[in-house]
């Protein structure tokens, strides 16, 4: 019913716990989850995540804000992006929050790195999982310049996690983007965010918990899980005036459309469980 359209279950408050978790999620009706790469060095783990669980699909990347960790070549995530149940690349984007007495132009890497994942998406035609914070007018700017705008051969793609202004929101969708909630529009203090909810359109609506972070009220502070995305789609459906049920028969429909790999793959497993 539901679909987590981004999470960490490679990150160590996860990892160990992966059947409970599966578990939690069978009990909460979330029927898949995308876990997301933030580095090439986590990479094995979060494909091998994929490969084990028929639930579980894939994005390589390397986050905007990890340095000393391999840079990734253009080579590097097309070699990984071909592989089985990948279907995404990312994280990737801009991420100025912590410049720790640098200046934006020495962040230059920042935005090299962001380049090559968006090339990357293009050539293998799958989508991009943008992480943007503190950095959108250089984020939507190099998307535009690497010719993101929704036109013919764009990768098109999602913005996890938003929290910018409904300003950004419209420039993203007017790309062709996703826009995609966490638990963060069930805070209190996230009226401006539930605004941003309220406007953009149904059919460009994803939900996600960025699990084991920022876990949606009540469970707020606690370690994240998949198994609670629901809670995101229940305060959508709120804001929205409109049934839970609808909200996820949405967001899972959208989730097939930005990322056909993973419906194609679920389907393909629908298909052997239906012979058998």
């Amino acid at each position: 019913m539901f679909v987590d359209s981004h999470c960490h279950l490679n990150f160590p408050d996860l990892r160990d716990h992966i059947p409970a978790i599966r578990q939690a999620m069978a009990e909460a009706r979330v029927e898949r989850a995308l876990v997301i790469s933030t580095t090439l060095e986590e990479f094995p783990d979060v494909h091998a995540l994929a490969l084990q669980h028929d639930n579980f699909w894939a994005t390589v990347g390397v986050h905007p804000d990890s340095d000393e960790v391999q840079e990734p070549t253009l080579d590097d995530l097309l070699q990984r992006g071909r592989l089985p149940r990948v279907v995404g690349i990312g994280e990737t984007g801009l991420d100025y929050y912590r410049l720790n007495g640098r200046t934006l132009a020495e962040m230059e890497w920042q935005r090299e790195r962001f380049r090559i994942h968006i090339r990357a998406a293009r050539e293998l035609a799958l989508p991009l999982v943008i992480h943007t914070r503190s950095a959108s007018d250089h984020t939507l700017g190099i998307l535009r310049e690497e010719g993101e705008d929704g036109s013919s051969g764009a990768a098109g793609g999602v913005f996890h996690c938003f929290t910018e202004t409904m300003e950004v929101a419209r420039a993203a969708l007017d790309m062709g983007f996703y826009i995609s909630f966490s638990g963060i529009v069930t805070f209190r203090n996230a009226e401006d965010l539930r605004d941003v909810a309220r406007y953009v359109p149904l059919d460009r609506m994803l939900i996600e918990t960025d699990s084991p972070y920022l876990a949606p009220v009540p469970y707020r502070g606690k370690t994240n899980s998949p198994a609670y995305v629901p809670h995101v789609a229940r305060l959508l459906a709120e804001v929205r005036k409109m049934a839970v049920e609808s909200v996820a028969e949405i967001t899972t429909r959208n989730f097939d459309a930005l990322f056909p790999l993973a419906n194609q793959d679920a389907k393909a497993h629908q298909d052997i469980i239906t012979t058998i």
